[in-house]
């Protein structure tokens, strides 16, 4: 059978490059796919034909590690890395003498504890700061603002995690890792609230992204591969629902304990909806080309529960579901 010279994997067709001349799945035909200019100037470079191709922007291997005779080729989205032959990943790709330097990764050999500390106590400082209100403070409400940057945390490390997880259950190596280009844009989310809370100016929109988790030896499309794209927005939508079912059970003498956890019910929906978009390094551009019923379920999932979770908490005060008669 036919094999993808890009992901290795056996398929009924393949079709020929006629720029570099090698053949490919119909995933990989496209040149950006395969990444076709690389492919054609490393054709006459010693160092490539020893057997370390690689063409990432954040691993890049040390020939002294990988010495073999075959073309070994590996490209990445920004967080997953996906290599053609995995005989030929370190036993501990993480470890700081395993021959692979990590680019635009920051701290990349420190432990994960450490990354997952700095990474999550950036996204809470930046909760607090955005939704801090000084109202809420005065009626006696400040706790909120602490439950708010909580639920605003757990989304997102409860998204990696699910990443992270199924990755690890499948056998590859995964670790979350703090990303150079993500801590910027953070750490300038960062200052930019700090300046609007203290100027009480407008406030601007602060992204939170310092880290992701990091997958070796995924390819490119596959069930593997899906299934761990998909963990972390599935995971905010069990997460999600949870926290919505809980909301509505409260008792209304509990508000706004009930309306703010409805809040934290909104935080996984929205971000469990926005991965889901099949663009760039988002998980929902590999979910549908590995299985588009799977995508329509848990994109459909997210929106649905959102739509219901905006309805309930802009609801009228004589239908809210939260505030007390």
């Amino acid at each position: 059978m036919p094999i993808c010279y890009h992901c290795g994997n056996d398929v009924e067709t393949v079709y020929k490059c006629e720029s570099c001349g090698h053949s490919y799945c119909a995933y990989h035909l496209d040149p950006i796919e395969h990444n076709c200019d690389f492919i054609k100037d490393s054709a006459n470079n010693p160092i490539y034909q020893s057997g370390a191709l690689f063409q990432d922007q954040n691993v890049v291997p040390s020939n002294d590690h990988f010495n073999n005779s075959n073309v070994i080729r590996g490209t990445t989205d920004g967080t997953y890395t996906w290599y053609r032959q995995e005989k030929n990943i370190p036993e501990n790709a993480f470890d700081p003498n395993s021959g692979i330097t990590f680019k635009g990764i920051l701290l990349p050999h420190k432990s994960e504890l450490i990354h997952f500390i700095i990474g999550g106590a950036l996204i809470f400082i930046i909760g607090l700061i955005s939704f801090y209100n000084s109202n809420l403070i005065s009626m006696g409400f400040g706790w909120t603002i602490f439950l708010l940057a909580s639920f605003y945390l757990t989304a997102f490390l409860f998204h990696e995690l699910g990443h992270r997880q199924v990755a690890i259950h499948f056998g590859f190596q995964s670790k979350f890792r703090l990303l150079t280009f993500g801590m910027i844009i953070t750490i300038i989310g960062l200052l930019s609230s700090m300046m609007s809370l203290f100027s009480s100016g407008l406030a601007l929109p602060s992204l939170a992204l310092p880290g992701a988790v990091v997958i070796i030896g995924l390819d490119k499309v596959s069930k593997q591969t899906g299934l761990c794209k998909a963990a972390g927005p599935f995971i905010n939508l069990i997460y999600g629902i949870i926290l919505l079912l809980i909301s509505y059970l409260l008792p209304k003498t509990t508000f706004p304990l009930n309306f703010f956890i409805s809040y934290g019910a909104y935080f996984n929906f929205i971000l469990g909806a926005f991965n889901m978009i099949p663009v760039g390094i988002l998980d929902g551009q590999n979910i549908w080309k590995w299985n588009k019923k799977v995508y329509l379920i848990l994109m459909i999932s997210l929106l649905a529960l959102l739509v219901i979770n905006l309805m309930s908490i802009n609801a009228p005060v004589d239908s809210n579901p939260y505030l007390p008669p």
